[in-house]
């Protein structure tokens, strides 16, 4: 399988950058969203150091036999634990029979109540004290990078700078870990299993530090159908998706994608992936660019109907 080209961007320089070197990087995300979706970003000031300690403490509660986990089953069908076969992202495309996801997960979102900012789920597992504050922390940091890459959006599509964050203002988006355990644990997959399925993802923008493997990543390209997606050391992957094509009118097109299921070649393998979904505020009505900047209008709607609706069809 050979591995698809995806573009690279460097934040490194942004804050101190003129005008003329903003706007080529601007074009330079227009570009490569155009051509697929996904992006590396290099240069994002994220702790090295903090994924992994994100990760140590996620495996130690994954670890944990599953009726000490099932004290944490996720609330709302959103936020918590959510064990092996609970599952199907390929059923967000509609018309599949697709086996369930192989991986467990945590879940985690922010919510605002009467101008109150908290982080779900309210109950997180006292054998790992350290999950909350690194996703907390995780979350915080992630936020305020997606903000900025809205910023270089906008500016890319011709809009003022706050174009996208003047609806981001709260903390919005959530936190999903994803373990994917050895083959030896799983077994062999069914026909047709992945350890996510085939899917776009729903919202604005998903930043993901991935762990490089066998049984990883892969990006749906129109021409040459599944390749393995590039990875490369100290970089996130960021994929639009579909409330962000239908803002962009089609100009950008939300990236299809899945992971491989267990390897039989590396029947030891497990991976931690660390997902962050930004979003913007739930009563946003998304409203597709007009020509000549957009090239097909959606019918409008709003976004936490849209992303509801679609974690309903995965998740039922």
């Amino acid at each position: 399988m050979h591995r698809t080209a995806i573009d690279v961007i460097d934040l490194s320089g942004r804050s101190g950058a003129d005008r003329d070197a903003r706007e080529r990087l601007a074009a330079a995300v227009d570009r490569s969203l155009q051509a697929g979706g996904f992006l590396l970003v290099r240069g994002h000031g994220l702790d090295p150091q903090l994924p992994e300690r994100l990760r140590a403490a996620a495996r130690t509660f994954f670890a944990l036999p599953d009726e000490v986990k099932a004290r944490y089953a996720r609330q709302d069908g959103r936020c918590g634990w959510f064990g092996r076969d609970q599952v199907t992202t390929a059923a967000s495309e509609g018309g599949t029979t697709a086996p369930p996801d192989l991986k467990e997960s945590w879940a985690a979102a922010f919510e605002t109540r009467a101008a109150r900012t908290q982080l779900l789920p309210d109950r997180w597992p006292s054998h790992v004290p350290l999950l909350r504050p690194y996703v907390t922390e995780f979350a915080d940091r992630m936020r305020t990078l997606s903000d900025a890459l809205l910023q270089i959006m906008a500016t890319a599509l011709g809009r003022p700078e706050d174009f996208f964050t003047r609806h981001t203002t709260r903390p919005n988006g959530n936190v999903l870990i994803n373990w994917y355990p050895a083959r030896h644990s799983t077994g062999p997959a069914r026909p047709g299993q992945f350890r996510i399925g085939a899917h776009t993802d729903f919202g604005l923008l998903t930043l993901l530090d991935r762990q490089n493997g066998r049984g990883g990543l892969q990006v749906y390209d129109a021409a040459a159908g599944w390749q393995d997606a590039p990875w490369q050391p100290d970089t996130l992957t960021l994929n639009i998706g579909d409330l962000m094509q239908r803002w962009s009118g089609d100009r950008w097109h939300s990236g299809r994608h899945r992971v491989l299921p267990p390897s039989p070649e590396a029947p030891a393998e497990e991976l931690t992936s660390l997902v962050y979904f930004h979003a913007c505020a739930p009563d946003t009505p998304i409203i597709s660019l007009p020509a000549p900047v957009g090239r097909r209008q959606y019918e409008t709607v709003r976004a936490g109907d849209w992303i509801r609706d679609k974690l309903r069809s995965i998740s039922p």
